[in-house]
């Protein structure tokens, strides 16, 4: 038999015209590719932005890096795994532990956190390393589709209250942000054509401009504000910033290549089911790509960075996962971190309009589970399973987090290992071989 060819040959799709969804090796128009991955830019921007100003680093920087970061991605996998990598969650609270962030402005201490965020890239690059040695036949051991429901349930259900939270801040942007979540929906499904591939893409423009209207128009909420729109220059070269290794930084940072790890086999797994295609010959290069997109950025003063659920969301809302959307979406991502100025515009999206998005997004990644189960025949008459997914789904939704020191290991993190230790203690007698009790994740 033939050896895989490293990329694909991509076959020619036409979204407009077929219902089926468009697999990773397969090709859109140009036109349409554009579109859909600036859909995918509008879908990552608000949490890869939010992360950098929450440690206090440059926000188009990190935009920047994720851009890079995505198109390592695509590299490292061959353009054979659908993902795009932003600012990563998980590095917040250590990195504020580590460099003593007051919370605003500008972090001082940036250089000293940089150095963990590279140790942790190359840990975390050091497994997938390993990964490629030994194999990945005993991924699907360690994790059959009961335990990879459960973390991608998990993944889904950990995000909820942030989407919530968002649209929680007064009764205007609670109703507001429904009556997103009605556009995108409606949009979804009853929209023709393309659009019907765009719907987070024309939702979030439609919802944009309806609240501008109301806003802006009749003053009945708090309206955009375009001045730093008008301020931003055109064309910026971001501030790079060099990394200082300090061993006390290190120790606090550097563990959280276990998280990434976490998210980033619970996304594959997850994408894995969407295309009904067995992705695990890929994990070793996701995360050898993840952990040098992490190398990369923290090397030059960006952010760690992972795959992004946000991503995955629209992915699974517009069932296109060709590889070649997210080429489109980090070479746009690389721009908008050289052009403050269309960076600033992103960022006047209104707070219900970001919370009704995300209400669709986290809401279908949760979702997701429910496929994996059933396309598997996961039987839920079996206690062991019951509680395996019982046990993970309450720890990542009540977002338990288990603190080692300064290091704090978060909801997903608790709920994917817990789900993995959870079923093998409940069958050590069968630990070793493939379980007898759940479907094997079909090719």
């Amino acid at each position: 038999m033939a050896a895989e060819p490293y990329f694909p040959v991509w076959r020619a799709r036409d979204a407009t015209t077929e219902a089926a969804d468009v697999m990773p090796d397969e090709r859109l128009p140009a036109g349409q590719t554009v579109l859909l991955g600036f859909q995918h830019v509008v879908a990552m921007f608000g949490a890869t932005a939010l992360m950098p100003i929450l440690m206090g680093f440059d926000p188009n920087l990190a935009i920047f890096f994720s851009g890079i970061g995505t198109l390592i991605f695509f590299l490292a996998t061959g353009g054979r795994v659908p993902s795009y990598l932003g600012s990563s969650a998980a590095f917040v609270g250590v990195v504020i532990a580590a460099t003593g962030y007051a919370g605003a402005g500008p972090n001082p201490n940036i250089a000293v956190a940089l150095g963990g965020i590279i140790a942790a890239g190359l840990l975390y690059g050091l497994v997938g390393a390993v990964i490629g040695l030994v194999g990945y036949a005993w991924v699907e051991r360690v994790m059959p589709p009961v335990v990879t429901g459960a973390v991608v349930a998990a993944i889904g259900l950990n995000l909820a209250p942030i989407a919530t939270r968002i649209i929680s801040a007064s009764a205007f942007d609670t109703w507001f942000g429904l009556l997103t979540v009605v556009i995108v929906s409606v949009i979804t499904i009853y929209a023709p054509g393309l659009a019907r591939r765009l719907p987070i893409l024309i939702g979030a423009a439609l919802a944009y401009l309806l609240y501008l209207l109301l806003a802006n128009g009749f003053g009945l909420a708090k309206p955009i504000d375009f001045s730093a729109v008008m301020a931003a220059p055109w064309i910026g070269v971001p501030g790079f910033v060099a990394p200082v290794f300090e061993p006390k930084a290190i120790a606090l940072i550097a563990p959280v290549f276990v998280v990434l790890i976490a998210e980033n086999l619970g996304h594959i797994k997850a994408i894995g089911a969407m295309t009904s295609r067995n992705l695990d010959p890929y994990i070793a290069r996701a995360f050898l790509g993840d952990g040098l997109a992490t190398i990369l950025s923290g090397g030059l003063g960006g952010t760690g960075v992972t795959t992004y659920a946000e991503n995955m969301g629209v992915m699974a809302m517009t069932r296109i996962y060709s590889t070649l959307v997210f080429v489109v979406a980090g070479f746009t991502a690389i721009l908008f971190g050289l052009c403050p100025k269309f960076g600033a515009l992103i960022l006047t999206l209104p707070v219900p309009v970001i919370g009704g998005l995300s209400v669709v997004v986290f809401g279908l990644i949760a979702a997701t589970a429910g496929r994996i189960w059933v396309e598997n025949r996961v039987d839920f008459a079996n206690a062991r399973n019951l509680l395996t997914v019982g046990i993970a789904v309450v720890l990542g939704a009540g977002d338990l987090t288990l603190k080692f020191g300064s290091f704090a290991f978060g909801g997903i993190g608790t709920a994917t290992f817990g789900a993995i230790l959870i079923y093998h203690l409940l069958g050590l007698t069968r630990l070793g071989r493939a379980p007898a009790d759940t479907a094997s994740v079909r090719a």
